[in-house]
């Protein structure tokens, strides 16, 4: 029922070929004829209503092909050129099947139970996923996918993150260790104790956005349709030619009965929904063909510093305390004032004094002032941490204190006196300046950092990674403004926090660097890497230029093989009934060599 057309074919078809060998030629070429004509009725109405949207495709070729046919009295191929039509679509749902089947798995994968432990007993209760609320404990069997983010449990264990990542090995996780939704557990069955909800885990963004990718594919008309028009051109010039010299209106039947589209119509749309799923089998999830036709084409890359071109994960590196606080007590006030806080500074500086076995005061009353720091009342004294605008605020004795390139300092005071400063540092990823220096083999001409961090900080970051155009002290909207400025184009936004979401709108690509669940930035962003790994943006890149170039080859060779039978038609060596049976061998072989996207290749240079 999903192809009425194609059904409908085969029935008249064997009907009329029952009708034919019993006698009855003229019933069965009636309704031949009949029937060809109702279907490019049809399909001219779907033309009409693509014009009306301003779009032009190939499908003329087909429906002027089946009234010529039908005209000259070939009814046999105008049948098959029915089929071919019809069938060809229904061929295009099979091969972008076959194509989504990576996607495909991780929607098939998304869990619907879990084992919740009751609490004070030993008593294991089957809930929906759903029903599951950060702080439940969840016994995740062998075997079993994991239903929720949460953390480990129990002491160690292994999963299979595959689906999420495009890592083929097993990972070990230790106790602590967070876990993702949708990994599969290995042979061990664990208790994770849920840190968020199902709504709101890693393994539910991720479907959404393949849901999305799925939806739009719109963009993948587009490259087909650029030579829809010389293609319909070239092939009623050849048929008109061949008619003229001929003088025999069955020739331009013969000649356009290998001019049907199927080859620019099929291979556009298998080549782009292969290149989706390869990428989404290597941890990016693309959000249509557009998005792979673009990424073929990128000229500037831009990056965030903070958790793009850096782990994001401050870390501390020295506590420089003014008499008569010590190390210990600064980080006691520091991190006992932080640890309420949001903010990637403030886990760190918790971390660090839980390393230290530090205990913390509880807080009498806190507030924290959005960008600028935390303000507490511990133990008796006010104390508060964050940036030096802030301390100066509260202490008038705060001064600027001496950092090295790449650190940042956290100022303290406590009760109106300048306390000291805790030092931090975000590391470079280890990959960053082969990833940078990767990306000119590949076509882009430029590298360009943003960041919000002082111009001392950010240009120090750039140096090692070798990037030597830099915007410093940078607002989300001062981002916008400098993404607009590049003329160089197209241009490709990466980077990964709440803050990057305008500029990865704005972006020609945008991708987010989705691994620890940035939502507002992967919901902006074109395209999504859900690894912590920014040398994935370099493999996104291969892919949309391997794919393209397949998509290309694809249309090329379909144009090619259909213009050359044209040519070897126009001199009437080829019947419309053969033709039109060849024409068939040239849809497969476009789709199979469409069908080339989905395998790795080597890395074009």
């Amino acid at each position: 029922m999903r192809y009425p057309i194609v059904i409908a074919t085969v029935l008249i078809g064997a009907v009329g070929a029952v009708l034919w060998l019993l006698g009855f030629e003229q019933p069965a070429r009636w309704g031949f004829a009949g029937f060809a004509l109702v279907v490019a009725a049809i399909e001219l109405w779907a033309i009409v209503k693509q014009l009306r949207r301003r779009q032009f495709g190939v499908d003329v070729l087909a429906v002027v092909a089946i009234v010529a046919t039908v005209a000259v009295g070939e009814v046999i191929a105008s049948m098959i050129i029915v089929l071919m039509v019809s069938g060809g679509k229904a061929l295009e749902d099979y091969a972008q099947g076959r194509a989504r089947r990576e996607l495909s798995a991780l929607l098939d994968r998304e869990p619907q139970t879990a084992h919740r432990l009751v609490p004070g007993t030993t008593e294991i209760e089957e809930i929906a996923a759903t029903a599951v609320r950060v702080g439940d404990s969840v016994l995740v069997r062998s075997g079993e996918i994991v239903p929720v983010d949460g953390t480990l449990a129990s002491p160690n264990g292994s999963f299979d993150e595959s689906s999420l990542t495009g890592e083929s090995l097993p990972v070990a996780r230790s106790h602590g260790e967070t876990v993702l939704s949708g990994s599969l557990n290995g042979n061990l069955a664990v208790t994770i104790t849920a840190t968020a909800l199902a709504r709101d885990s890693q393994f539910q963004g991720i479907v959404a956005l393949v849901k999305q990718a799925a939806r739009n594919r719109a963009p993948v008309v587009r490259l087909a349709d650029r030579f829809a028009i010389p293609f319909t051109a070239v092939s009623l010039a050849i048929a008109v030619v061949a008619w003229i010299v001929a003088g025999d209106p069955v020739r331009f039947a013969e000649v356009l009965v290998l001019a049907t589209p199927c080859p620019l119509v099929l291979a556009a749309p298998v080549a782009f929904m292969g290149g989706m799923s390869r990428a989404a089998r290597n941890g990016i999830i693309v959000k249509g063909g557009g998005v792979i036709e673009q990424l073929a084409r990128i000229r500037t890359v831009v990056f965030d510093k903070t958790g793009t071109l850096t782990s994001g994960t401050p870390t501390i590196v020295r506590i420089d305390a003014i008499a008569p606080w010590s190390e210990a007590e600064l980080l006691t006030y520091a991190a006992s004032a932080e640890r309420l806080s949001s903010h990637v500074l403030a886990a760190s500086i918790v971390e660090a004094a839980a390393d230290r076995g530090l205990v913390l005061l509880e807080a009498s009353d806190a507030e924290e002032v959005a960008a600028q720091g935390v303000v507490a009342t511990l133990g008796g004294h006010r104390v508060s941490v964050g940036t030096l605008r802030f301390a100066e605020s509260q202490a008038p004795d705060a001064a600027v204190r001496d950092i090295d390139g790449g650190e940042l300092a956290i100022y303290v005071t406590i009760d109106g006196r300048f306390a000291g400063t805790i030092v931090a540092a975000d590391p470079v990823r280890a990959n960053a300046a082969t990833t940078v220096r990767e990306l000119a083999v590949r076509g882009v001409r430029d590298v360009v950092m943003l960041s919000g961090d002082a111009q001392a900080t950010a240009d120090h970051v750039a140096s090692l990674v070798g990037i030597t155009h830099v915007r410093a002290n940078c607002l989300p909207a001062d981002k916008v403004e400098a993404l607009r400025g590049i003329l160089d184009r197209p241009v490709l936004m990466v980077g990964d926090g709440v803050n990057d979401a305008p500029v990865l709108a704005s972006a020609d690509v945008g991708i987010a660097m989705g691994a620890r669940g940035a939502t507002a930035a992967s919901e902006s962003a074109s395209a999504v890497i859900l690894v912590d790994d920014i040398s994935r943006v370099l493999r996104g890149l291969d892919i949309g230029r391997d794919t393209v170039s397949i998509a290309l080859q694809s249309i090329w060779l379909g144009m090619a093989l259909s213009i050359g039978l044209m040519v070897v038609a126009a001199f009437g060596v080829i019947p419309a009934t053969l033709g039109a049976a060849i024409q068939e061998v040239v849809d497969l072989a476009t789709i199979l060599n469409a069908l080339r996207a989905l395998r790795p290749r080597e890395r074009l240079a």
